[in-house]
Parts: C-alpha cells; structure tokens; sequence
C-alpha cells in the first residue's frame, strides 16, 4: 500500500542517483489543413529536441534543457511564440512565457511583454532573480531592461504572413477573442491553429520541470492573457508527480486547472500518467468545449502526450533511443 504523502515526504528518497534522461517538447494543436508540407516542421522540432537532449546528456539539469529548447522554438519563425509570435487586433504582439522546476517548485512567468526576443528567458530570470513569481506587461519590460536584456525593436518580429493573416481574420469577421495560425503551407489549419511552445524533461538526477511560451491568438484582444503563464494551467512541474506543458484554448485550461489536475489524479489518486491526462482532456477539458493537447512526463519515466485536435506538433526523446516527431493522430 502506498504511503500516506505526508509520511512519505518525510522519507529519504529511495530513488537511485542516475535516471535515463527523457525529453518532449510541442508547437501547437489544432485541425489539419487539407494539403501541407509538413517536412520543415518535423525539422525544426527534432532541431528544438536535440538541443535538449545535448544539454541532459551532457548533464544539465532538466530546468535548462527545456529552457534551451523553448527558446530554441521561439527563435524558429514557424512556430507562434518569440519571432513567431501572431499579430493581436492592434497589430502588435504580446507575449507569454512560464518556467517551473519540479525539485523546488520555484517558478517564474511574464505576461503580455513586446521588446524580448525570447521571453521563456525572461521568465527564467523573474524565476531567479526577482523576488516575486510573475510580472506583467510593462513591468516586466523594465524587469527585463535592468536585468540586462537587450531591447528587440517590433521589426525582428514583423511578418508579412503573419500580418496577411490578422488581415484575413478581421475581414472575416471573426472575434476580437481570434485565433492563431501558421503559414497557409502549415500542417494545421490557420483559423484553428491554437498556438503554444512547451518542453517538459527529466533529468539524470530524477528531477523534472517544464517550460511554455506563446504569442497568443490571431486578433486577440490587447492584454488578453491565456493559460501559459498560469502554473496549473499552462505549465506545472513538481517532482512528486509530473511536469505538463499545454496548447490549446487557454481560457478553458484555466477554467480545469488542467496542468495540476493531471498531477492530483497522480498522486493523490494514484493514477498512471497516461491515464491521468487523458483522463483530465476528456473529463474536464472537452465537456465545457476545450481543444487542445499536454506533453506530460511522470517522475517514474512515463511519456504521455494526448490531444483532442486533429493533430499537435510533438517531438521525443529517450536516453539511447532516437528523436521521434509527429504532428497527427
């Protein structure tokens, strides 16, 4: 019988001192466009991975594996966050990120920031450095400025695809609540593309943590903010039980406390992974009308990496096996 999480908290880890190293990251959910070209992103995400697993195999530590790789995906114009990030209704962009380490649970996020290139960086440092666990707008920016970041000027994140793009979704009238897309070349539709990049890793120590960025929807509404930066939400790592990275509707992966309800089914309900998130997407998400997927890692090993959509971007990798990349069911 398992013990009671107080008494076990208060027992010597009996875990072994080396784990196999395991690393998932994701680009987005959403509904499959009709024809695509789907090699460029299948590249780009197994380039994301093996900057991960360079780092874990050399021994880093699982925070800075997925912190490397989100910002690995934030610099790839393919994906909606950092360079990539969408136009909102005003024509600019604003920015999300969260980072969560699963042996201390410390966490650091930012909200709606325009002038950081990679913003999973910034939120590292908030992590790190600030004292407090989130900042906001421009408070976060002048964070960032006495922290020492440099200033990126809007045109490293201008896109003509992806200013088109807003064009086409205010001409259709859609809400100022949009959506978020990729190039009409893009394996997933544009209009329900739901847009986020996330990594979760376990170490060779056994520790977990998880990372998430995202310029959030197409046309949305200025200072609307989504589920990433929302420990519970969008991101949770906790080394007791499993490091979740989410994409989808954000606003109703706040609404299910997503993250954590898979980590509660773990270890409160003793649920296996797989169970747990499929379980939390089915009971909690898609009832009230949620879409989207986790990528999920337990402190035992397990991978899970479910989704309702017709396709999410994906990629893993296991100590001694090869990348592995998929965009469909």
């Amino acid at each position: 019988m398992a013990k009671p999480d107080a008494q076990r908290d208060a027992q010597p880890d009996a875990r072994p001192l080396a784990y196999p190293y395991l690393l998932a990251l994701h680009g987005g959910a959403g509904s499959i466009a009709p024809s695509f070209d789907a090699a460029p992103f299948h590249a780009a995400l197994r380039a994301a991975a093996a900057v991960g697993e360079a780092l874990l195999a050399g021994g880093a530590s699982a925070l800075d594996a997925v912190v490397a790789v989100v910002a690995a995906l934030e610099d790839c114009i393919l994906f909606n966050a950092g360079r990539g990030s969408v136009y909102g209704a005003d024509a600019h962009q604003e920015m999300d990120a969260s980072v969560m380490d699963g042996a201390t649970r410390a966490a650091g996020c930012v909200a709606g920031v325009r002038s950081v290139a990679n913003p999973v960086l910034l939120a590292r440092a908030v992590m790190q450095s600030s004292g407090c666990v989130m900042l906001v707008g421009a408070g976060a920016e002048q964070f960032a400025r006495d922290a020492g970041f440099p200033f990126t000027p809007p045109e490293y994140f201008a896109s003509p695809a992806r200013l088109e793009q807003l064009r086409r979704v205010q001409g259709a009238g859609a809400s100022r609540q949009g959506h978020s897309g990729d190039y009409a070349s893009a394996p997933l539709d544009e209009v329900n593309k739901l847009g986020t990049v996330g990594a979760v890793a376990r170490d060779r120590a056994g520790n977990l943590a998880s990372a998430v960025s995202t310029g959030g929807l197409t046309n949305k509404r200025p200072g609307r903010v989504g589920d990433t930066p929302i420990f519970g939400a969008g991101c949770y790592a906790d080394n007791a039980s499993v490091a979740v990275a989410a994409t989808g509707t954000g606003e109703h992966f706040m609404r299910s406390v997503l993250a954590y309800d898979i980590a509660a089914r773990m270890r409160y309900g003793g649920a296996a992974l797989a169970d747990a998130a499929s379980a939390a997407i089915g009971e909690r998400l898609a009832p009230i009308g949620g879409q989207g997927g986790v990528i999920a890692i337990g402190r035992d090993g397990a991978l899970a990496m479910p989704f309702n959509t017709s396709g999410m971007y994906r990629a893993s990798v296991r100590e001694g096996q090869a990348i592995v990349s998929a965009i469909f069911q």
